[in-house]
């Protein structure tokens, strides 16, 4: 095989590239929706109850406010096999472009992966132990903290992955075009956010960006998945 339309006549690609961009799009829409039902209670966007420093009246927030991350959790894992599927689908002169994206997939995951990790094993334990020492800079109440910090890292890098997928879809078609315009538009958008909001707020700018990059990747995510599985279901990929 030496195209992506070789490739796509193997069935366990199409079969693996089909169920991975479809539950890369529904649990990226679980997650973003469990997410948006989890108001912030700290920094500028809080309203009513307000979780002040150290961030240590928290043990009833637990686990209610932290159902978003199981399912984020999985997505980083579906994220990369997403990503490990365009690979393999990728023509063999746009594949330095899908190992890049594949690369970079990775790096995000891994930072998003462990940062949630830490919030659901390290946090609470130390709270109910008394360990209280260092919760204020890790807790992901904290505005400015190093949780908030890691996600604007793992997401800033996602949208660098998802840019470089862009060159795998060249080609004709109104799919592969909305593919490119998804993965090119959310970078754009992406570094026009992160300049926007650090000038009008500087340093001082919170959570603000960490939302506009989440909401902006998540989009993404769930518009590629869709996309994706149209792109492996197209008969005339793989017909001869």
């Amino acid at each position: 095989m030496n195209s992506a339309k070789e490739d796509l006549r193997d069935p366990s690609l199409r079969r693996v590239g089909i169920i991975s961009s479809i539950s890369l799009s529904v649990v990226t829409l679980f997650t973003f929706a469990v997410a948006f039902m989890t108001p912030p209670l700290s920094g500028p966007l809080a309203a009513g109850q307000r979780i002040l420093y150290p961030y240590t009246n928290i043990l009833e927030r637990f686990p209610r406010d932290y159902y978003w991350m199981y399912p984020a959790l999985l997505m980083m894992l579906i994220f990369i096999g997403y990503l490990a599927t365009i690979d393999q689908y990728a023509a063999p002169g746009r594949k330095v472009f899908s190992r890049i994206a594949l690369i970079f997939g990775a790096m995000a995951a891994g930072i998003l992966f462990t940062d949630y990790f830490v919030q659901l094993t390290v946090i609470q334990p130390s709270l109910l132990n008394g360990e209280l020492e260092g919760i204020a800079l890790l807790s992901q109440y904290n505005p400015h903290g190093i949780f908030i910090a890691l996600e604007e890292a793992g997401y800033l890098l996602m949208a660098v992955a998802i840019l470089f997928l862009a060159p795998v879809f060249a080609g004709r078609g109104k799919v592969k075009g909305a593919l490119r315009w998804t993965a090119v538009l959310n970078f754009l958008l992406a570094i026009i956010s992160l300049a926007v909001i650090t000038a009008i707020y500087g340093i001082s700018r919170e959570y603000i960006f960490e939302i506009a990059i989440i909401t902006l990747d998540f989009a993404s995510l769930l518009i590629l998945g869709l996309l994706s599985a149209r792109l492996f279901a197209m008969r005339e990929n793989y017909n001869n």
